[in-house]
């Protein structure tokens, strides 16, 4: 019964959608959800952490993840992120120990050596007027969740591999495109249009995983359990699902490598795209980075991030989250309600989708003050225990929430570190000309450009 809910009909043009959605939100900003409809669909928007609670928490609205999600199978398959509860549970059980803490060291070498080939790599943009920034951390990302998923060396950012990622990002685009031109919905239409662009796509990005995890199978056959248990990259992991237990068919494979890479260059090289913008535009907050890097390592620049360091890094650690906050790259985190459900007094008929907007719910006053100025300092222990349950969800939140946000956050904080023990870093374009656009993650609306500066003279 949609009458209960504050809402406001008509439908958004496509490229104001954001605006569109922050006109609601202060609209309707003391309400716990409110609906609005795109096209002719309805959607209920969640804005406040009690409300997101309720949807997200095990147990409390039985959900599944929304149709929408439907259109990203043409990449990601049945993976982890589009598979129903019925596939997502049991598949969500083998694939957490890929993420345990052990593995995750054993990354940190992968971390540090691509972050020290990105360092190399600025060195020549250091006597430029500025650079664009975002490339190169795109490049990074993919080498890094390529060489820890399948355990060989990409060499994007060194030879640009152009192909498989202009395949890879127009994909991604086409997808969350859909979302947005309701025409598309139908898959007719949509064949007989975008889809056309997309199978070429598809073609050339499922053969070179394919080949890659062709590859890789012939290697885990010829090797010996205790080599085996040695190196234990993702794909080494999936592979003993695959062959010890057939716990995952050759599509499943395939689908989940393809989820890990997508999910796992995009969202990292959009925040810290967006984390090395912010702490350009603020000196001050770049000169407690740099006092903390310099305590912890001194000046020795070359000297691996370890695990430890991650965990004294905790200013670093503040400046992320803020970032994520302001510039949570996930977007919309959307679900269809299965049963008739009861939500901060609303009545959501079973069918409903419902949508959260972290991007929004991350501005709430009553949480966070002065939400648009980026204060580091909320993050504070002392400050972080006042903000509630469910009120920051950079990587979602409930069952469903993101599998890989330690490796995420590991990674992160490597490249960021490695970065500034190197460089001083200068922000030109202020805020109100770098606009967040909604694609799969949250990008920048023009290219970001910086001044990067060596800190010291390096040897």
């Amino acid at each position: 019964m949609f009458m209960c809910i504050l809402s406001k009909n008509g439908p958004p043009i496509i490229e104001e959608f954001m605006q569109f959605l922050k006109e609601r939100t202060v609209q309707f900003q003391q309400e716990q959800l409110f609906c609005l409809w795109f096209f002719y669909e309805p959607f209920i928007c969640f804005v406040k952490a009690e409300a997101v609670k309720q949807l997200l928490s095990k147990g409390k609205v039985k959900n599944e993840k929304s149709w929408h999600y439907d259109f990203m199978k043409l990449l990601l398959g049945e993976g982890l992120i589009t598979s129903s509860m019925e596939k997502w549970k049991p598949r969500r059980k083998l694939l957490t120990p890929c993420f345990h803490i052990d593995i995750l060291r054993e990354h940190l070498t992968v971390f540090n050596e691509r972050s020290q080939n990105l360092v190399e790599h600025l060195r020549q943009e250091t006597n430029k007027e500025f650079t664009y920034i975002g490339p190169p951390l795109v490049l990074t990302s993919i080498d890094i969740i390529y060489e820890t998923m399948l355990g060989a060396s990409f060499g994007a950012l060194d030879n640009n591999r152009s192909q498989y990622m202009n395949a890879l990002n127009r994909l991604l685009d086409i997808c969350m495109a859909r979302v947005l031109k309701f025409w598309e919905w139908s898959d007719f239409l949509f064949g007989m249009t975008s889809g056309r662009e997309a199978k070429r796509h598809i073609k050339l990005i499922d053969d070179s995983i394919k080949s890659a995890i062709k590859k890789k199978k012939k290697e885990y056959l010829s090797v010996n359990k205790d080599c085996k248990r040695k190196r234990k990259t993702l794909m080494n992991l999936l592979l003993e699902l695959h062959f010890e237990t057939q716990e995952l068919s050759e599509e499943d494979l395939c689908a989940e490598v393809n989820t890990l890479i997508a999910a796992g260059y995009e969202t990292v090289s959009d925040t810290m795209t967006w984390i090395l913008y912010l702490i350009g535009l603020h000196p001050d907050v770049q000169e407690k980075i740099h006092e903390e890097l310099d305590r912890i390592f001194g000046s020795d620049v070359d000297r691996h991030v370890t695990e430890s360091d991650l965990n004294d890094l905790k200013y670093l650690d503040c400046v992320l989250k803020e970032t994520q906050r302001l510039y949570s790259v996930v977007p919309m985190i959307a679900r269809g309600i299965k049963e008739d459900a009861n939500i901060c007094g609303y009545q959501i008929p079973k069918g409903s989708t419902c949508a959260v907007f972290p991007y929004f719910l991350h501005r709430d006053k009553e949480v966070f003050p002065d939400p648009e100025k980026f204060d580091p300092d909320r993050f504070l222990p002392e400050n972080a225990i006042n903000i509630p349950e469910f009120g920051f969800i950079p990587f979602s939140a409930g069952p469903r929430n993101c599998i890989g946000q330690k490796f995420a956050v590991m990674e992160m904080k490597t490249i960021v570190a490695c970065i500034l023990r190197n460089y001083s870093i200068e922000s030109l374009d202020s805020r109100d000309k770098v606009l967040p656009v909604m694609k799969i993650t949250l990008h920048p609306s023009i290219p970001i450009r910086m001044r990067i500066r060596p800190r010291r003279n390096i040897k």
